[in-house]
């Protein structure tokens, strides 16, 4: 498991990295994460939507609501060009940080 500081550290570029691969809802983008770290990142729906509006305030990410097919609302979140300038920002960012535990 990965400690909860790394998490919260990494939260904003892995979600930015995760709506690189388009638009998508809260609970998705939890089990997106779980997925992809092989379940070392647990992330819980209250860590996530602080972050995700916050982005949304910075104007890195766009929202919308949706009707899925089952008929529930979902707010649905994807990436702006904004977004994806931040993203390489912090994943050079995060490679310098992987080079230098690598030295």
């Amino acid at each position: 498991m990965i400690a909860k500081e790394l998490v919260a550290a990494s939260s904003r570029p892995v979600l930015l990295a995760i709506l690189t691969h388009g638009e998508n809802y809260g609970y998705a983008i939890v089990q997106r994460v779980r997925k992809a770290s092989a379940g070392e990142m647990q992330w819980s729906e209250g860590m996530l939507y602080p972050v995700l509006h916050r982005l949304e305030r910075e104007g890195l990410i766009q929202s919308r609501w949706r009707t899925s097919d089952g008929g529930r609302r979902r707010k649905y979140y994807r990436l702006n060009a904004a977004g994806k300038r931040s993203l390489a920002e912090h994943r050079r960012q995060w490679f310098s940080v992987h080079n230098t535990l690598l030295r």
